[in-house]
């Protein structure tokens, strides 16, 4: 079977991607592994994608992982060059407003209207579920006036608040980086307006079909990276600093949010 590698969760712009196909092209080549980059653009499914028997190499977010809603091997994972990473493989959720509304602080969103991605989403639905549960204690039930889900990407988020539908909403904050750099002019009429706990990054995976040996060279490929005379370039327009290997079991802290809200009587972030 040939196997093939993506990079759609954080293929921002045509630069962005054109990057992570370089990037992933010299994590094949160094670890020996013949993999062809396949485009995989929106809308089409990313849970399509992540369920190939043929996948080699794509990110996935962790919640799903640890859902387990499809049965993949994590590999590796990217580490933001970002000061609140502290050179790891973590990130967070931008909560993110209109520029010019008339919001200062997140609880002044509380009576308007919230957003999320879908509900097996870390960075768009658990994470801003998680920062909400306090509020929702407190309240005895929703945060919210109203709430609109299932915007599916980080992208619908933008263009609901740009658009006024509502009023904040979560934005994966390496992504929100990443298009920041690509595409400035998509995010100058948004701020943020409070960000989430930290989490395990997603992480590149691969179908249980790939073979054991194959993984772990694609590992070590993938730790050595940043050591790579390639790597300097990439990571400038990656904004990346390396990549830390990753197990199932790095991702079990995004359950641990789940259960969390759930025993709580609060299933939706709205």
């Amino acid at each position: 079977m040939n196997f093939v590698s993506n990079a759609r969760m954080y293929a921002v712009s045509a630069s962005a991607e054109a990057a992570w196909q370089e990037l992933l092209a010299h994590i094949a080549n160094d670890a020996g592994v013949p993999l062809e980059y396949m485009r995989y653009p929106e809308p089409q499914p990313l849970e399509k994608l992540w369920r190939r028997p043929d996948l080699g190499c794509t990110f996935m977010c962790g919640y799903p992982i640890a859902l387990e809603i499809a049965q993949v091997q994590p590999l590796a994972a990217p580490i933001p060059d970002a000061d609140w990473a502290h050179n790891r493989a973590i990130y967070r959720s931008d909560l993110i407003g209109k520029a010019d509304a008339p919001f200062e602080t997140l609880a002044d969103t509380f009576a308007g209207t919230a957003g999320w991605t879908v509900d097996h989403s870390h960075s768009g639905f658990n994470a801003f579920r998680h920062h909400l549960l306090p509020f929702a204690k407190e309240k005895g039930g929703k945060v919210y006036q109203r709430a609109v889900g299932n915007l599916i990407t980080a992208r619908g988020i933008l263009d609901e608040v740009l658009s006024g539908i509502i009023d904040v909403g979560p934005l994966d904050a390496y992504w929100h980086m990443l298009l920041r750099k690509h595409q400035p002019e998509l995010v100058r009429g948004i701020r943020v307006l409070d960000v989430t706990e930290t989490a395990p990054m997603p992480a590149f995976v691969a179908s249980p079909a790939l073979p054991q040996q194959v993984v772990a060279k694609l590992q070590d490929a993938f730790a050595n990276a940043r050591r790579q005379p390639w790597f300097g370039t990439l990571a400038e327009q990656l904004l990346i600093t390396g990549f830390e290997c990753v197990t199932h079991e790095t991702f079990q802290s995004t359950l641990e949010w789940d259960r969390d809200a759930k025993t709580a009587g609060y299933s939706l972030p709205e």
